[in-house]
Order: C-alpha cells, then structure tokens, then sequence
C-alpha cells in the first residue's frame, strides 16, 4: 500500500502569496558639470610661453611711442625710409621688407595693435614662436609683393602716374591678416568660421569703401595666405602638441 506524505500545513497559503521584487541598487550621484575654466590671461604674451609675440611688441610698443612723441618731420622720414614701395623695393627690398613691419599704422589705439597681440599670442601658443613668426613674415612680404607689383607694371604700361613709385607703404596690417587666417585653421569649427567670417566681412566693407584699393586688396590676399597654409600650420600644431593630450583629443 503506497503512502501519500501529508501536505503541510499552511503551503496552499504560501503559494498565493507574491514574491518580493528584487532591490535595486542605488544609482550612483550624478557628476557635476563639467565648467570650463575661464583663463583671460592666456590671451596676453608671456615670455615663457610666446616670447616671440611679447618681445615684438614691445619693439611695436617702442616704435609707436616714438612717433607720437618725435617731431612730425623726423616722423616722416622714419615712414618713407621704410616704406615698401615699388622704389624702395627695386633698391633694397630686404631692409624695407623687414623696417616698414616695425611700424603700425595709426599707433597704439589702432584696431591692428590689438588683433597683432591677441592672434600672434594665440597661434604662437600653438604651433611656436619661430614658427608664429614664419606665418606673420610670410602674409607680410607675399601680400606686399602682390600689390606693389602691379602697381610697378602699371606705371611701366602707363596706366598709372610715376607718383605711384613712391606710394607711402607700411604697417603690420597684412602680416596680421595672414596670422588670423593660419589660426582660424586650428580653432574649433564653432569658433573658426565666424572669426573668418568676420574678419572678411571687414576687409571687404574697406575695400568697397575704396579709400586704399591696394591696401585693402592686400589685407584680403593676406588672409588667404594664411587660409592657404592650413595643412601646414595643422602639421606645426600636431608637433607642439604633447602626446598626451593628443590622447584625449584635446589641442
């Protein structure tokens, strides 16, 4: 005879009643956000950092006091010796070439001033100060090669006057523009294209102002000079970059 164990008591009861649902654990504390440091100061020369911008202008700084200070004659013969003009670049072009970049046009108050310190600190951060200064030097002699030129076949031709020969010439206007366009290259697509942008919708509203064709002319070649140099001034960059922040992505 089979015997059938006696249920116990109390199981009916037991399997109606719901398991209990498993306790999650505790999601972690959400991180803060992250907020970018706000650091000005890094837009200023220093001499560890970019000792090429800080030491040029202070020669800028030099040479403007000058001129605001010396008699308005010995001023002017200070511009006109250095002037890149068509005559003095058939006579000596590498010393007129390198003296009318120690000048700036309109001084300490000019808007140039300010963009020379701000973009030269900024690429010169970025890809070194002998570099920095290749970009500058480049945008300057190339942009007043390519206005002055003309203006030499011109008067050749007799489309010009032979006054043109002697059209007063200097300033760091083109080296500036050139510089800018080599450090949109490097800026993050948020920042790089309003500040070309920018920066042409202001050389085009001084050109249309026809006040100084071929200077305005020449700040817009200059500009592209320095667009042009992209794949090498990105290569400079990579080069001054440290590994480790190339691991991070950061530059």
């Amino acid at each position: 005879m089979e015997r059938i164990a006696p249920k116990t008591v109390g199981a009916d009861l037991l399997d109606g009643v719901p398991r209990q649902r498993s306790v999650l654990p505790a999601p972690p504390p959400a991180r803060p956000l992250a907020v970018p440091r706000v650091r000005p100061w890094l837009l200023l020369p220093t001499p560890a950092r970019t000792p090429f911008t800080l030491g040029y202008a202070a020669l800028l700084a030099a040479t403007s006091v000058l001129a605001a200070l010396a008699p308005p004659t010995l001023v002017y013969a200070l511009y006109q010796g250095s002037s890149t003009d068509v005559t003095h670049l058939v006579r000596s072009p590498a010393v007129v070439l390198l003296t009318s970049a120690l000048w700036i046009a309109g001084g300490l108050v000019s808007p140039y001033a300010v963009a020379f310190v701000l973009v030269l600190t900024a690429l010169e951060r970025r890809i070194g100060g002998a570099r920095a200064a290749c970009v500058f030097l480049a945008g300057h002699v190339l942009a007043t090669l390519a206005t002055e030129v003309p203006v030499g076949l011109a008067v050749l031709a007799g489309h010009l006057p032979g006054t043109s020969l002697h059209r007063l010439d200097y300033g760091i206007s083109f080296g500036v523009a050139a510089s800018t366009g080599a450090l949109a290259g490097l800026l993050r697509p948020w920042l790089r294209w309003p500040l070309l942008a920018g920066t042409a919708a202001l050389l085009l509203n001084d050109l249309l102002a026809y006040t100084d064709p071929m200077t305005n002319w020449g700040h817009l070649i200059a500009l592209a000079i320095g667009v042009s140099a992209w794949p090498v001034i990105r290569r400079w960059a990579a080069a001054e970059t440290p590994s480790h922040l190339h691991q991070r992505g950061d530059r």
